[in-house]
Formats: structure tokens, sequence, C-alpha cells
């Protein structure tokens, strides 16, 4: 179930914020009148003060988390939530293995559980690296940059691998306008893609860090440049010869118009991101939030455990 983590943090929440309730207003008042009581007839009798009425051992833990738990949730569901990067779509911009934050009140203030919109905030602009539910598959949480906003009209051209924005197209017939986009020239990445054999028939694939002068076996050196997507600009990976799976396009066209209150999303490693190019649009209710920072990063394969730690990738993400 989506967001199964927000409820059980909620009802935790909410369970220890009743319980530390009653003891702070019922309980702790009933315990210093019975404390006050003991004190004052030993003190008539001449006898020794007895000690200090003590608080259920289960009721002390449960008060005694509930500000701490409280302070979590307030955090997590509307302000920053952390995240770990669990594939290579988004390189070079995110690795796998870097933790990042995720500004969750970005593009407005959301119920935590149901995500519907409590108080708008803004709205995502091209360029941002963003967090969302998956579209098909809800109870997944997807990172991609915002490539078209609403009423834009996106191609992608497979070839040269370059991306053309018309805005405000919404149903028109033709646009004549076009966003600037910009690409630098092509060259050599410090990244390359590994492919080994699971021993079942099947592939995997990899990526390494490796300077350009340095051979890698049974590895495709990728190409980088950089996009300049209006003001915004990023680099982006490509695998040189590679040619996209056009008709697993979605629609199966090279030219999307982005419907009201929907979203284009693609990862920055193009040739290897399953994205908008594939499944479509990204509704508005599906946001997370922006992604700002890189808090840490380790050195990983995708689905093996680190072997360092990467401290120069800690910062913001553009």
């Amino acid at each position: 179930m989506a967001n199964m983590f927000a409820l059980i943090l909620a009802i935790a929440t909410l369970i220890t914020g009743i319980i530390w309730c009653v003891d702070r207003f019922k309980l702790a008042p009933a315990r210093r009148l019975k404390q006050a009581q003991l004190s004052v007839e030993p003190a008539i009798a001449g006898k020794t003060t007895p000690q200090k009425t003590a608080q259920s051992g289960w009721v002390e833990t449960c008060a005694s988390i509930f500000p701490v738990l409280l302070v979590v949730f307030v955090v997590r569901s509307f302000i920053y939530e952390p995240f770990q990067i669990p594939s290579g779509s988004m390189m070079p911009t995110l690795l796998v293995g870097d933790f990042i934050l995720v500004e969750k009140f970005a593009y407005g203030i959301k119920n935590p559980i149901t995500q519907a919109t409590l108080i708008p905030t803004g709205h995502p602009q091209r360029g941002d690296v963003v967090v969302f539910k998956y579209p098909l598959d809800p109870s997944l949480d997807y990172i991609k940059r915002v490539i078209g906003l609403p009423g834009d009209r996106v191609s992608y051209d497979p070839l040269t691998k370059t991306v053309t924005v018309h805005p405000g197209c919404g149903n028109a017939a033709t646009c004549s306008t076009a966003l600037p986009v910009t690409y630098s020239e092509m060259s050599p990445s410090d990244f390359v893609q590994t492919f080994s054999s699971a021993g079942n028939g099947e592939s995997s694939s990899g990526f390494v860090e490796a300077a350009p002068d340095q051979t890698v076996d049974d590895g495709i050196r990728l190409a980088q440049r950089t996009e300049t997507l209006g003001t915004v600009s990023h680099s982006i990976l490509t695998v040189p010869g590679q040619e996209d799976q056009m008709n697993l396009y979605y629609q199966q066209r090279m030219e999307w118009t982005v419907p009201d209150g929907q979203y284009f999303m693609m990862g920055d490693n193009r040739d290897d991101s399953a994205d908008s190019r594939y499944w479509g649009f990204v509704p508005e209710k599906n946001l997370v939030g922006k992604a700002t920072a890189i808090w840490m990063s380790f050195e990983k394969q995708e689905g093996q455990w680190p072997t360092g730690v990467r401290l120069r990738r800690i910062g913001g993400i553009h």
C-alpha cells in the first residue's frame, strides 16, 4: 500500500499523543495530588516523607517518545523527506548510493496519507528534479527532471537525442514559438556502462566511474553533454550509437502535448531511463516534492552493499 510508512508513523504519533495528553492533564495532576496527601500525613504523625509516587512504565515510555515522533512526523510529512537513489536513470546528476533531501512543501502542503493538496504553494518549473509517485504504480517513488509543463508540446528526436519544447500549445494544431533548448558538444564522460550475465540467460547492467583514458572490460563509455532548457543547464548522458525502442514510446509517438495538471518527465541518463517517453504524463497529485540536496553518498552498485563514501558529492542538486 502506498504511503504505508507515513500511515504507520501517523498512527504511532496519534496513539502516543493521546497517552501524552492523558498523562499530562489527568494522570500527572492525580499523582501530584496523591503525593501531596502522602506528604502531609507523615508530617502530622512525625514520620519520614514517603518516596514520590511512581509513573507507570509504559505510560512514561509512550509519553517520552511522543515529542520525538511528532517532530519526525511534521518534518517528514511537510518539510523534508530523505530518499535514496536506487538506479542510474538520473546520472550524472544523481548516482546510485546518493541520499537526497526532498522539499515536501515546494509544490503544496499535502495530506501525508492521501497526498491531497491542503495548501497550494507553487508548481514545478522546467528543469526541476522531482520525486513523484509512479503513475502506473503509486506505491513506487520515481525521480526525474521536469521537461514539459501543462500545455507544452514536447518532441524528442531519438537520432540526435535532443528535446524540443513549444510552450503553451494546449490543443492548438500548430506551435510557432519554441523554448530555447541548446546542447554542448558531445564528450566522453567519466561513466562506463557494464554488462554481466546472471547465469540464467539473462544479463544485467551497472555503471562504474572511470577516467576517460581508462579502459573497462565489457563496458561502453557513455557520452556527456550539457543541455540548457530555457535558463536551466544540466549534464545528460547518452549511449553512443544506441537507438530508442520507438515502438514502445507512449502513444507510439515522438511528440506529446502535456495535458492540464500534468507534467512530462525525463531522466538525465537518456538512454537508460524509463520515463514519460514510455509511460506518459505525471499528474500533479502524484508529486512528492523537489529534490534539493545530497546529504550523503556511498560508493555502490545497484543491488549491492556500499564499498566507500563519496563526500565530494554532498551539496545542492542542479
